[in-house]
């Protein structure tokens, strides 16, 4: 994701009436109604920041979107055989394994 301080074009350092004035630019730079979804970053981005409040909140809190269907692509370099697995097969594959078989064989001291 990126930052709103990029989005806006200010440095982290700004004071509220900088990322104010900084929205405002950008808004009428980018109304709604030539591009929406840029419109919507813009604003996504002065709310994440606008006061002292939001960019604490942000910075304690803000965590980045993460694609887990592409872990394994960024893992291993390639997709996964047959996609995602489904849940219900999932739940299945779990019910196979015993915990305590697991750790009697473990813990098994050879004769």
């Amino acid at each position: 994701m990126i930052s709103p301080y990029s989005i806006l074009g200010v440095p982290e350092q700004a004071s509220d009436a900088d990322i104010k004035q900084a929205y405002l630019q950008r808004v009428k730079d980018n109304p709604p109604d030539r591009d929406a979804a840029r419109f919507r970053e813009i604003q996504e981005a002065f709310e994440a920041i606008k006061d002292q409040d939001c960019r604490l909140r942000h910075a304690l809190f803000h965590v980045p979107h993460v694609d887990f269907d592409a872990l394994p692509m960024q893992a291993f370099g390639q997709p996964r055989i047959g996609g995602t697995m489904a849940t219900d097969d999932f739940l299945k594959l779990l019910s196979t394994l015993s915990i305590e078989k697991s750790l009697a064989e473990l813990t098994k001291t050879p004769s």
